[in-house]
């Protein structure tokens, strides 16, 4: 393991002004997208979309660092035969590859998940460092709801995820370690915070064990923030002291950058959020963001599958783009969003 190198990904990740496109929706996932925009999801209709993306000149030059892909994609060629990894780093952002499998049920535990994949994972990075990843993703998926999550899910979770934070340094992949307390419950934001704060802990300490090294490695962690369900939701302010406490107490200031997930919050809501942490300043570790849906949803919708939508897409994707840009330098305001990105 080089560890200067992994390091230098590392911080060519968290740049600042830029952060991560989650371009890795799974087959089943994009297709619900599609279909909210009544577009047939195939190989095809998948490729022209996030080519789409990958074309959007300065967001991806200017604000973008890396983009995840799903498997599918990452062996993909673009219309024109260039494949879409050299697309991407054309642009000036690296090719990043989701490697988790999903998740099963877990034994004994009803209602909790733990995340698969790890069986052949070691040859798998082999293959995607070739194909040109420079990072990784695994996802956690930890609910809250009555008497969840256990302790047992907390603990096979964090452990898997540590076991695929050490062989993606073995193969010179910078591990991006997604711990996803899920927003889908009638919880306040304080029963987040203790949930979240369980689960770091516990995913650190297993880092550790497993000698995963910190300052190569990007952690993607939930905001602390209150369930969709909970008729009392935290204001902006109050999402963005406790979240900031929070890593304050469980994220060893080694780590060289934060990465948030938007969890399901809408397009403007996880930009804000994101602005008022990085207002409050003074931290060791660089904020910044990897979102799916948070930057993808105004896109989708412009493009609807159609080719002559294009620009128009491409547009969305940039506004969105830059809003999380300088949100990510703590510089964003709410009256920019009614200015649409030239």
């Amino acid at each position: 393991m080089n560890l200067s190198e992994l390091n230098k990904v590392a911080q060519a990740v968290v740049t600042p002004g830029k952060g991560l496109l989650a371009a890795d929706e799974s087959t089943g996932t994009i297709k619900k997208r599609f279909d909210a925009i009544k577009v047939e999801s195939t190989e095809e209709s998948r490729r022209d979309y996030r080519e789409m993306l990958f074309r959007s000149g300065d967001a991806m030059s200017k604000c973008i660092s890396g983009v995840i892909l799903y498997d599918e994609t990452i062996w993909q060629k673009a219309k024109d035969g260039a494949p879409l990894v050299k697309l991407i780093e054309q642009a000036g952002s690296i090719p990043g590859i989701k490697v988790d499998e999903g998740t099963q049920p877990l034994p004994g535990c009803p209602g909790e998940l733990v995340t698969v994949g790890l069986d052949k994972l070691a040859s798998r990075l082999a293959d995607y460092y070739k194909q040109g990843a420079r990072f990784a993703k695994w996802r956690a998926v930890i609910d809250i709801g009555k008497d969840i999550p256990s302790m047992t899910a907390i603990h096979v979770n964090a452990h898997a995820l540590a076991r695929y934070a050490a062989l993606c340094q073995d193969a010179q992949i910078v591990p991006i370690v997604e711990p996803e307390v899920l927003m889908d419950g009638d919880h306040d934001i304080d029963r987040c915070y203790d949930v979240t704060r369980r689960v770091l802990n516990k995913v650190f300490q297993e880092l550790r064990i497993q000698r995963v090294a910190l300052e190569g490695m990007i952690l993607k962690p939930n905001m602390v923030i209150s369930g969709r369900k909970c008729p009392k939701q935290a204001p902006v302010q109050e999402v963005a002291e406790k979240t900031i406490r929070l890593l304050k107490e469980c994220v060893p200031a080694a780590v060289p950058g934060i990465a948030f997930l938007s969890g399901g919050q809408d397009d403007e809501e996880a930009t804000a959020h994101l602005d008022a942490m990085n207002r409050i300043g003074g931290l060791p570790w660089k904020l910044t963001f990897s979102y799916g849906r948070a930057l993808q949803a105004a896109p989708q919708k412009a493009w609807a599958g159609k080719p002559e939508n294009v620009p128009a897409g491409q547009q969305a994707f940039s506004h969105r783009a830059l809003m999380n840009s300088l949100a990510s330098r703590g510089e964003w305001k709410a009256e920019l969003e009614t200015k649409k990105a030239a």
